[in-house]
């Protein structure tokens, strides 16, 4: 079976979807649509569900903080989901972009009863960008430390990170302490001799 042309592609998802989609994206023959959190789950049950859709796999789910935008002129909220759909029926695939309302809770329906294999995407996504996700039936950090404070994947997060982790011989455990990674001069230094590259 051939893929869909976007163009057939994008009309069955605005006829399918209609108020559901805020914006049609398309760029080198790939379509992303824009939805928000209170929609979502109704938008993914019809983007699973709908004849003309069919989109029975869930191939990832991933978290974004644009908050780096506002700098080069872009609005908008600051997280956002993001979910790449496929049709194996169909042979289609479709980005969703799910945008959180609040920036200081960011909270997004789970979409674990749509597709079950969105589990572990989530917790990902919770753990790295503080994304929460309604509903999920067990949303733990899933790749940081069980005391890991903070989301690491967040644009404000510092890079050293807050804490460190080391074995502590006498005490024969592993301890937590405050990072003492001091900061340092990532630009190299050139010394050249004087008069260097002079015609002579």
């Amino acid at each position: 079976m051939t893929p869909a042309v976007p163009e057939q592609l994008e009309t069955d998802l605005q006829q399918a979807l209609g108020g559901l989609v805020s914006k049609f994206e398309r760029r080198r023959d790939e379509i992303t649509i824009h939805t928000s959190a209170g929609q979502w789950l109704e938008a993914a049950q019809t983007l699973r569900d709908h004849n003309a859709l069919r989109f029975e796999q869930l191939i990832d789910l991933c978290g974004i903080d644009y908050s780096g935008y506002a700098d080069t002129g872009g609005q908008g909220p600051r997280f956002m989901a993001v979910v790449h759909l496929l049709s194996v029926t169909l042979n289609r695939r479709v980005r969703v972009k799910i945008a959180a309302p609040d920036d200081d809770l960011p909270v997004i329906p789970s979409v674990i009863g749509v597709w079950p294999a969105a589990n572990w995407f989530e917790r990902e996504a919770f753990d790295l960008f503080g994304i929460v996700f309604e509903g999920h039936p067990d949303l733990r950090r899933l790749l940081t430390d069980y005391g890991f404070i903070g989301h690491p994947f967040r644009k404000d997060f510092p890079l050293s990170g807050h804490v460190e982790m080391r074995y502590d011989p006498d005490q024969r455990r592993v301890v937590y302490q405050p990072v003492t990674i001091e900061p340092r001069e990532v630009v190299p230094r050139i010394i050249r001799e004087e008069g260097y590259g002079d015609a002579g």
